[in-house]
């Protein structure tokens, strides 16, 4: 019996460095830091959303009659709580178009809200609404970073289990599938106008 026990335990410690030379255990690191990052990536749109239902309530008391402007932020704001991505479908690309379409409407909804203010002088004035404004502006920038480092993880990983020896590694034991990197809305690439 304790011969058994020694020869398991001198086999686990002679596969041990051959299973980190073969990047089992980076590909494994790799991997909890594509997880990690889209986490990330979720809070900072949940802190975005949680935030919505209070710039809507300071924008209804002064532009009761933008109703539709204002509902299709709540009606964005809903559909994106239905939008759920798990850490396995990041690697369906179909599944993350989905939510970032869902995160797109809202984001297209809180544009239109903001234009709102402009129209109405007081709502611009008001400090609750700048403060808003200004979370608005912060959690925009959060999710802008999220997203990167999101890509640069997701870089990462696709190409530790991309390149030799980990490659055989990932073909033959652990067989994980690429990582889809967030990409840029059809009409990110044109320039936007302005006008006054």
């Amino acid at each position: 019996m304790n011969r058994r026990i020694f020869l398991l335990l001198l086999s686990a410690l002679l596969v041990m460095p051959a299973l980190s030379g073969c990047g089992y255990n980076q590909i494994q690191r790799n991997e909890e830091a594509v997880i990690a990052a889209w986490a990330d990536v979720e809070a900072t749109y949940q802190r975005r959303a949680d935030l919505i239902p209070n710039l809507v309530e300071t924008v209804k008391a002064y532009a009761a009659h933008e109703r539709e402007t204002l509902e299709a932020v709540t009606q964005a704001r809903a559909s994106v709580g239905q939008v759920n991505l798990s850490s396995n479908d990041l690697n369906d690309p179909a599944a993350l178009e989905r939510y970032q379409q869902a995160q797109g409407q809202l984001s297209s909804a809180l544009s239109r809200l903001l234009v709102v203010a402009e129209r109405y002088p007081d709502l611009k004035a008001s400090q609750n609404f700048r403060d808003l404004q200004h979370q608005l502006e912060g959690t925009e920038n959060r999710i802008n970073v999220a997203r990167q480092r999101y890509n640069d993880a997701v870089q990462t990983f696709n190409t530790s289990i991309r390149t030799f020896p980990n490659n055989l590694t990932n073909k033959f034991i652990l067989k994980l599938e690429r990582k889809e990197p967030f990409k840029a809305d059809p009409g990110a690439a044109q320039t936007p106008k302005v006008q006054f």
